[in-house]
Parts: structure tokens; C-alpha cells; sequence
């Protein structure tokens, strides 16, 4: 087949890389790949060379005029599938297929962010996908709320399709050790939107007993690269100076080796408001890590407290102390076993060949 990858960028976030690993997952099974994308943040772009992915960028400040050159592209291109994420390129590939098409349309929804259901622009994007195919979410909630807007979407047309785990990047690591110089490590991989919450994790950072706070360290890897990320990120470090945390939480650009990072530390932490299927959640499980994370999207279908990690009933601070109370207090060997229980969830729930190989199956049909 011959298969269109639409997104915005192939900048840092979490939509961009699961479309990433899924293009190089078709392309493994000898599919013809391409992208096309209307920012030119090139984050991903490396691991689409190095599999020869092609990536055609159309810069366009003006949005019809965008909008057309993209239809114009893609109609032009003779594919077999078109696949999108996120609103904005999925509507400008909804557009493309008016007033016919020959190709097969796949949207994907990746973010169960409640203001859609406030925005009558993001609620009219969910009317445009009855000219797709299908609706591939990473998550049921997602789903629920998609069909809450556009109630004549069918069951049929509406599919979940978990995220994407690359098990030969993503691994325990070996020899590992909790608490290495008794302190507990917890890494935050998440850009720092508002919604990402940092600012609650601080607060409940601060509000730990003292002897809680000397047990632990958070990092947290992510992108600060826009205004409205700036904003968020200088917030919640005014934070950490204000409460002196500054020996005890780090903030760390993204990286590229996060895979070879998320190993080392002895917990991966989730506190946002709202979430799509958190590919930081998903790939820090197939590294054998326990999880703490608010409840937002799927998290209670995969997280079972004192299994493999812990849930936040709520975003609050004081919330999120108790249960990293709950994490803390926990023994090595607990630590060990929920760790390994991650990764069994991870390999049940998350596998390459299963999730490449269900999207390849809603194509054919």
C-alpha cells in the first residue's frame, strides 16, 4: 500500500512520535510511507531517514491557503490510505476528500481534553469525521467523548488502538537498583502545557513531610519551546524557588535517548488534568517501571494500585502527596514486583506487532 502519514509537525510530542514509530512499523512491513506535515519542527526527523521516510513540509502562515495546498497535495499523491492526527490535519484531510476520493481515510483522536465539548470549533472538527473511514483513538474515554459529540458516528466506524511500544528501544534496564544512594528517583517525561500540571506536582512536593523529602527526586523531561509553554514552565519553577525545592525537582530539555533515561530511574510519574493514552505511561512500563498517575483517560483499565503502580483519584496537591506517600513507603521488593507487573501489562497491552498490524487491518478492510 501506498500510506500518507498527515500531522502537524515532527516536533516532540506524544502524537508525532506514536505516528513516527507507526510509519517506520509499515514501512518494516513493506508498505510505501511518506509524510506530510505544515510546521517544520523536526524533532522526529532522524528516525524517518534513517528508514528512508520521505517528509514533504508545506509552510503556509495563511490557513485556506494552507488548507488548499494540502488538499491539493494529497489528492494529487494516488494513495491507497491516508492517516491523520490530530484536529487540525485530520479536518484539512477530511476537506481533501470532497467532493470524492479513492483513498482510505483513518483520523485519529489522541487527546480526551473536556474543552472540546466548550468550543464550538473543536466540536464541529467531530462532525467532519463521518467523511473518514474510521476514527482510531488511543483510548475508550476518548471515544466516549467523541461519540458524546457526534452521536451518528458508529461502533463500526469508531475503533481504540492503544499506543505503540518499540520493545527492543523500550526495556527494563539491567542490574538495576531502587533507591541507588538511598533516593528515590521519579521521572516526569511530558512538555509543559498547562494541562500537564506541573504546578500540582510542585505544590504536592512541597507539602511531603520532611522526612519524604529527603527521600526523593523528580526530574521532569520536555518541551518549553512556545509562549504558552514558556509561561507554564517559568510558573511552576517560580514554584520550586519559591517552596526552595530546587535540590529536590530538575526540569530537562526532551531528549532523544529518553528510552535510555526512563531505565534508570525507579518510578514514572503522569500528573496531568487530561490525557489521550500517555505514550510516557505506556513506554515507561515496557521499562519495567511502576507508575503514578492521575486518572485521566485509560489509566484505571491499565494501573491497578499496588500492582504495577498507583493512582491519583483527583489532580489536587494534596492528593498527589498522599499517594506518593503511598510510593515512598513502599520496600525495594515491592518496588521489584510492581516494576516487573508493569512490564507484563506493557507487552499484553502495547505490542508493535499487534498495533501496527490492527491499523494495517482497518486499511485492508
Amino acid at each position: 500500500m501506498k500510506i500518507l502519514c498527515v500531522i502537524d509537525s515532527l516536533g516532540s510530542g506524544g502524537a508525532q512520535r506514536q505516528m513516527v514509530n507507526l510509519a517506520r512499523g509499515f514501512k518494516e512491513k513493506g508498505h510505501e510511507v511518506s509524510f506530510l506535515t505544515y510546521h517544520a519542527a523536526d524533532f522526529y526527523g532522524k528516525l524517518l531517514d534513517q528508514v528512508a521516510i520521505p517528509v514533504k513540509t508545506i509552510t503556509e502562515s495563511n490557513y485556506l491557503k494552507r488548507l488548499l495546498k494540502m488538499r491539493n497535495y494529497i489528492r494529487s499523491g494516488k494513495y491507497d490510505v491516508v492517516l491523520s492526527f490530530l484536529e487540525g490535519p485530520s479536518f484539512i484531510c477530511e476537506m481533501a476528500a470532497f467532493p470524492w476520493r479513492k483513498w482510505k481515510l483513518l483520523v485519529g483522536e489522541r487527546n480526551a481534553d473536556p474543552s472540546i465539548f466548550k468550543s464550538h470549533k473543536l466540536r464541529a472538527y467531530r462532525w467532519f469525521h463521518l467523511t473518514a473511514d474510521y476514527v482510531v483513538s488511543n483510548s475508550h474515554e476518548n471515544i466516549k467523548m467523541v461519540k458524546k459529540i457526534n452521536p451518528l458516528l458508529s461502533d463500526d466506524k469508531c475503533k481504540v488502538i492503544y499506543n505503540m511500544v518499540d520493545f527492543e528501544r523500550w526495556k527494563p534496564s539491567e542490574n538495576f537498583e531502587y533507591r541507588n544512594k538511598d533516593t528515590f528517583s521519579l521521572i516526569v517525561v511530558a512538555n509543559h502545557q498547562e494541562s500537564k500540571n506541573a504546578k500540582g506536582l510542585v505544590n504536592a512536593i512541597h507539602l511531603l513531610p520532611v522526612k519524604y523529602k529527603d527521600q526523593i527526586v523528580v526530574h521532569w523531561f520536555g518541551r518549553r519551546d512556545s509562549f504558552e509553554l514558556k509561561l507554564a514552565y517559568s510558573e511552576a519553577e517560580s514554584l520550586v524557588k519559591k517552596f526552595k525545592l530546587e535540590k529536590i525537582i530538575s526540569f530537562f530539555d526532551p531528549s532523544l535517548s529518553i528510552h535510555e533515561i526512563v531505565p534508570d530511574y525507579d518510578a514514572l510519574g503522569l500528573f496531568s488534568f487530561h490525557e489521550g493514552l500517555s505514550n510516557s505511561v505506556c513506554e515507561g512500563m515496557a521499562s519495567g517501571k511502576p507508575i503514578i498517575s492521575t486518572d485521566v483517560s485509560d489509566i484505571k483499565l491499565i494501573i491497578e494500585n499496588g500492582f504495577n503502580g498507583f493512582v491519583v483519584d483527583s489532580c489536587q496537591p494534596e492528593s498527589i502527596k498522599n499517594t506518593l506517600i503511598k510510593l515512598l513507603d513502599c520496600s525495594n521488593e515491592d518496588l521489584k514486583i510492581m516494576g516487573k507487573n508493569a512490564g507484563i501489562t506493557a507487552n499484553k497491552l502495547f505490542n508493535k506487532e499487534t498495533i501496527v498490524s490492527e491499523y494495517i487491518d482497518l486499511m485492508l478492510k
